[in-house]
Order: structure tokens, then C-alpha cells, then sequence
């Protein structure tokens, strides 16, 4: 039986995730340091909602940068993980960053934040990765969790969403498309 609390290949679940927090938080706490990190992506669909079991990795922003790196490549190593299971994510961070703490655990030197719901719904149809092949991500399921969770009843109230975060004009067109095919197609 598997341990369910290292990484598999199936990517980093809640127990693996939370253990490295825990891990840094000691080790910034002997350091006489607090750090921060604004987790995006899979590590919130995996940790807030509990909406799949696992992450390939964890997307952050974090504070202070170079110490959280540098703690973070150590408890990976000596547990295993990939090693950029902590990456720095600032690819559709919006101007109007907002964050909240809402359901995710909290470490006495490392203080986790998430986008709001509707940020990371924005965040994700920005990104709008269909997948296809097996190594391929895909922001598809996480995209419909995050409509049906905002009780969202049409593809305008999405993109209605989308364009509060980001210039209208940035907006992929493939997301439009790719929102409004959940819809037509009763995914939602």
C-alpha cells in the first residue's frame, strides 16, 4: 500500500502537500522568519475545495522569495519531490489580485492565501488548457467545479467574470469558445 502522504505519480496529494508546509514552516520558525505564499491553480482546487486528489505542483506566488525558494528545495529534497514542486507563478496574476484565506490550513511561520472563487475561475479561463494527451494539464474540470461552485447559469456570466480581472481584450478567444461549449454541451 501506497504512503499516502509522498508524492505518486499521479502528482502531490493534500497529505504530501500539506507535510512540505509544515516542513517549510518549521524551518522558516528556526530561521526566525514568516513567509507567505499565494497558492494559484491545482494546489487550491486540491487543498480550499478538495475537488480532485492531486496536483503535479504546486503554483505560488510567495514572500520572502528567495528564502521560501530556498526552503522549499530542501524539503523536497529530502522528501522526494519533483524538483519544482513549488514553482513561482505570476503568468495571469491580474492587477486586481484579489485574495482571501478561506478554507486553507494555516502554519504558525507560513501563511497560505488562494485567489477568491471568482479570481481563480478568471485566473483558469485565462489559461484554458483542454489537454488532450496523458502528460498534458487541463484546466477543463477545474473550470466547471469553479462555474457550478459560483452557481454561474450562463457562458456571459463567466466571461462576464473573466473581463472584471483582465482587459477584455486579453482574453483568449479559445476560452469564450471553450466556456460556452460547456454550456451547449450540459457539462454545467
Amino acid at each position: 500500500m501506497a504512503d499516502e502522504s509522498s508524492p505518486s505519480r499521479s502528482g502531490l496529494s493534500r497529505e504530501a502537500i500539506l507535510t512540505a508546509f509544515q516542513q517549510m514552516s518549521d524551518e522558516l520558525g528556526r530561521r526566525g522568519i514568516a513567509g507567505e505564499l499565494c497558492l494559484l491553480g491545482g494546489a487550491v482546487m486540491v487543498l480550499a475545495y478538495a475537488a480532485r486528489v492531486s496536483t503535479k505542483d504546486v503554483d505560488a506566488i510567495f514572500q520572502p522569495a528567495h528564502i521560501v525558494r530556498e526552503v522549499a528545495a530542501a524539503v523536497g529534497k529530502a522528501n522526494g519531490l519533483p524538483d519544482h514542486w513549488l514553482n513561482a507563478a505570476k503568468g495571469f496574476v491580474s492587477a486586481r489580485h484579489e485574495t482571501i484565506q478561506d478554507s486553507l490550513p494555516q502554519f504558525a511561520n507560513l501563511r497560505l492565501t488562494m485567489p477568491t472563487p471568482e479570481y481563480l475561475l478568471a485566473m483558469k479561463c485565462m489559461s484554458s488548457r483542454i489537454g488532450g494527451l496523458a502528460a498534458q494539464s487541463s484546466d477543463v474540470s477545474d473550470i466547471v467545479f469553479l462555474i457550478r461552485h459560483l452557481k454561474l447559469k450562463s457562458a456571459e456570466e463567466v466571461m462576464d467574470i473573466v473581463a472584471a480581472y483582465y482587459p477584455q481584450d486579453t482574453a483568449p478567444i479559445k476560452a469564450q469558445y471553450l466556456v460556452e461549449g460547456l454550456f451547449e454541451e450540459g457539462r454545467i
